[in-house]
């Protein structure tokens, strides 16, 4: 017997028209005349820490050729809140612009980060349903690498962030970590493929000079990986695809450029779970 297809309406699960609107011309008030403090360079195939204050700018950069990376962002205070790109995904897309927010774990769930701009914004969907700066993609891993390919490869993101998050903490890997999560895949073009359905990844469009632009809501710690998949768009994991470095450079408003604003607090639930 044939299965009859579901004619049913699909129905977006979340009412974001609930959520306070982007508000563009903040932000772009607060750029004005915003000075650079700081910046860090990320070596390819390698990872490092960087920390933004409350109501700070960042950028993440490409800088000398086509290149991905793979971001964490906790905040700076508390490790167990940390960037939710599932909750992300559910309340924004599968791939993320200008005007979206970078959510966190429960129970916090606020806002970590906004993205301000996006030099990439222009490349939307493309004919295989492909788009940049995804939410769906976990990170390249050594687990994964050893289980289809039998070999240790030390490399992956997810070994990359670890190693950065151990040396900004001065622990060790191990206790590093736990502490690892799903990812922002900064530049990386990826999507599903119409047939199977199956996460897909090809050449990111991303050049020298292009930058996203995010501000920071609370104050946080990041790490960035420069993924050993170079564009991603020939390879994964190994040594041989070209890579580059990425930079991520901090930027300060000038003085009273926010006004008002205040760092954005935790999720409001009273937290008995009907206990």
């Amino acid at each position: 017997m044939h299965q009859v297809a579901n004619q049913r309406a699909p129905i977006i699960c979340y009412d974001v028209d609930c959520l306070p609107p982007h508000n563009d011309e903040f932000y772009q008030r607060a750029k004005a005349g915003m000075e650079k403090i700081d910046e860090v360079l990320v070596a390819p195939r390698d990872g490092a820490c960087f920390q933004v204050p409350a109501g700070h700018f960042f950028r993440i950069v490409s800088v000398d050729g086509p290149q991905v990376g793979d971001l964490n962002l906790w905040q700076a205070d508390n490790l167990q809140e940390r960037f939710y790109s599932g909750k992300t995904r559910q309340l924004h897309a599968s791939h993320v612009s200008t005007g979206d927010k970078l959510w966190s774990s429960l129970p916090g769930l606020r806002p970590l980060a906004t993205i301000t701009q996006d030099t990439l914004d222009w490349y939307g969907w493309d004919e295989d349903g492909g788009g940049v700066h995804d939410v769906i993609g976990t990170r390249c891993d050594p687990y994964t690498n050893h289980m289809l390919h039998g070999v240790d490869y030390n490399h992956c993101c997810h070994s990359n962030l670890t190693r950065a998050l151990a040396k900004h903490l001065h622990t060790s890997v191990e206790q590093a970590e736990p502490h690892i999560h799903d990812v922002l895949n900064v530049f990386m073009c990826t999507g599903f493929t119409k047939d199977t359905h199956q996460y897909f990844m090809k050449a990111s469009p991303v050049r020298p000079g292009d930058y996203l632009e995010m501000f920071a809501e609370t104050d946080l710690l990041g790490a960035l990986s420069a993924c050993p998949g170079g564009d991603c768009g020939s390879s994964h994991s190994d040594d041989s695809t070209p890579c580059y470095p990425l930079l991520v450079e901090i930027y300060q408003p000038h003085e009273g450029a926010l006004g008002d604003w205040q760092p954005n607090e935790v999720n409001a639930y009273g937290g008995r779970h009907g206990g």
